[in-house]
């Protein structure tokens, strides 16, 4: 992933004002615990609007016709999540609309840091902890033990909020 452009997709997003939460591993970057990762993954909100602002936001940062491809339908049908990789290789972006019945848009807390100058809406430690604890990705069981040791959060989740 090319750090240029991961921040300049981050600068778009708040220049377009696209309502999206930040999870995985960049993440898991913005919090200090260092990760390893491929892609970026955002959640979106799954509106008509903003989901025009989110194609917007790329085109800015990519020249590539298939952008326009992104919609709603294919959000909110019954695999919400989109793989957009962009021609050269240089961002793989995950937008997801929902996570099984567990996470969609509205249940994850966020917080606004700044990746350099630029403002980023980013999960909380909380909600990346209880986003992660649960699953059988070895991967993600690991980012929940970082996350509870290095947030104090509990690691059975009692006490957390979305």
């Amino acid at each position: 992933m090319d750090e240029d452009r991961l921040l300049a997709f981050f600068e778009a997003l708040a220049r377009h004002h696209v309502d999206y939460v930040l999870v995985g591993g960049v993440a898991m970057n913005v919090w200090g615990l260092v990760r390893a990762t491929e892609d970026v993954d955002v959640f979106v909100r799954t509106t008509p609007d903003n989901v025009a602002k989110l194609r917007n936001a790329l085109h800015d940062v990519i020249d590539d016709p298939s952008i326009d491809e992104i919609g709603v339908d294919d959000l909110a049908g019954s695999y919400p999540i989109i793989r957009y990789v962009a021609p050269d290789g240089s961002l793989i972006i995950d937008i997801l609309a929902r996570l099984g019945t567990a996470f969609g848009y509205d249940d994850l807390a966020f917080e606004v840091r700044h990746v350099g100058r630029t403002p980023v809406r980013v999960a909380t430690p909380a909600t990346l902890h209880a986003m992660k604890r649960n699953t059988t990705r070895l991967r993600d069981q690991d980012d929940a033990t970082r996350l509870s040791a290095a947030f104090a959060l509990p690691s059975d989740g009692s006490g957390e909020g979305g």
